[in-house]
């Protein structure tokens, strides 16, 4: 789906917060009506509010514009929408393009090539990936207690994953909330854009994609033995992260043991779904004809998790999403305050609508989850860090641990 941005001149802010605030709102609107309609599902537990914390830097994500795509076949969707190949957000309304990383032919096995111990209980390495023919940076929070074999939490982030550090690290609050757990959290660097997927072909604008090799394949063996990992894996996402780990969830059954997520988008091949694909991707500069083939076809609805939930069936799971309605984060005075508000805002109602398509999904095929649908909050960090203490019950016995 979407995730944190940084900073930009506040002109530039303005034209992109009307436009994104206008597609959010007129895709999401509807459908949030619809959704809250809709019976509740008796496997979930609503939430009834949030508790605050103090935050560090917050920010929303990024949505674009329902401007006309480039060149490209369009797809006709199940409710008769359509989608279409190609950029939907104009290139000036687009977030700046990060330098690609440049790709190598000389790796041809996984390898962790490079250790940095940034602190007692925070080690960076570096992986040498084959699938996307590059090193990566990989950041994990290390257990209070490693006397024995601890399981591990694979956290994703948002459109904006940088290649230097983790959003769970400079945003997300992770190293202070798990300082005090035994478990590795581990978090990936890089994969602006890519839905934490394989994509199809190269894409001249984001790079290449194979995050779902890299994530299933090449790197779980590396850090179970480095860390002396019992091999009990969970996921945890927010935003993009939130919907990439959804599909790795329903991709890859019987690997991970549960998943919590916050404010994504689940579904691929409905418009909305397809919507936030397409934004996300193309937010960046990227092309969705690079991405899963046919724009609709077999490859997106095997990437839909609502779609694919039964595979689901045994986790742990734990959903959460706020309204859109702004909350106590949101201070006038504040220079982000215009996108805080009329880009996060929207954007959480469409991620509101997408999780309780998911939320009847579950319930219909009786699958048990914790949704929590906070009575405010918008699409960013500040939100994201106060679901940590919500959702740790749910990865806790996931994992084994203590609560």
């Amino acid at each position: 789906m979407w995730g944190s941005y940084p900073r930009r001149a506040a002109r530039r802010r303005v034209r992109r917060g009307l436009l994104g605030a206008s597609l959010a709102a007129l895709v999401a609107l509807p459908l949030a009506g619809e959704a809250v309609a809709a019976p509740g599902s008796t496997g979930s537990t609503g939430s009834t509010g949030s508790t605050g914390s103090t935050g560090s830097t917050g920010s929303t994500g990024s949505l674009g514009s329902a401007a006309s795509g480039s060149s490209g076949s369009a797809a006709a969707s199940s409710d008769n929408g359509s989608v279409t190949a190609g950029s939907v957000i104009p290139g000036p309304l687009q977030n700046e393009h990060p330098p690609l990383p440049p790709l190598r032919d000389d790796i041809t096995t996984a390898a962790i090539t490079g250790e940095k111990q940034k602190s007692e209980q925070f080690v960076r390495f570096t992986v040498a990936s084959p699938a996307l023919r590059r090193e990566v940076g990989v950041e994990v929070l290390l257990p209070k207690d490693n006397s024995v074999p601890r399981p591990s939490i694979y956290a994703l982030e948002g459109v904006d994953a940088g290649e230097d550090t983790s959003g769970w690290v400079t945003m997300g609050g992770a190293p202070q909330f798990f300082a005090d757990k035994n478990v590795n959290v581990v978090m990936i660097n890089g994969g602006v854009s890519g839905l934490y997927t394989d994509w199809d072909r190269i894409d001249s604008n984001v790079g290449l994609h194979k995050w779902e090799t890299f994530l299933t394949e090449e790197l779980p063996p590396l850090l179970d033995a480095r860390l002396h990992t019992n091999g009990v894996k969970s996921l945890l996402g927010i935003s993009m992260g939130s919907q990439g780990a959804m599909m790795l969830a329903h991709r890859h059954p019987g690997m991970y043991r549960g998943i919590a997520v916050f404010s994504g988008c689940y579904s691929t091949t409905d418009d909305l779904g397809r919507l936030t694909v397409q934004s996300t991707v193309s937010s960046r500069g990227g092309d969705i004809a690079n991405l899963w083939g046919e724009v609709g076809g077999p490859e997106w609805a095997a990437h839909d998790t609502v779609r694919n939930a039964e595979a689901l069936r045994g986790m742990d799971i734990y959903v959460s999403v706020g309204s859109g309605v702004p909350g106590q984060y949101e201070d006038p005075a504040a220079s982000d305050w215009f996108d805080r508000v009329f880009i996060g805002g929207p954007m959480e109602v469409a991620a509101n609508a997408c999780t309780r398509e998911l939320d009847a999904r579950l319930d219909k095929l009786k699958i048990p989850a914790t949704v929590d649908y906070e009575p405010v909050g918008i699409h960013g960090w500040y939100y994201w860090r106060d679901r940590l203490p919500k959702a740790w019950p749910t990865l806790a016995h996931s994992l084994g641990l203590p609560v």
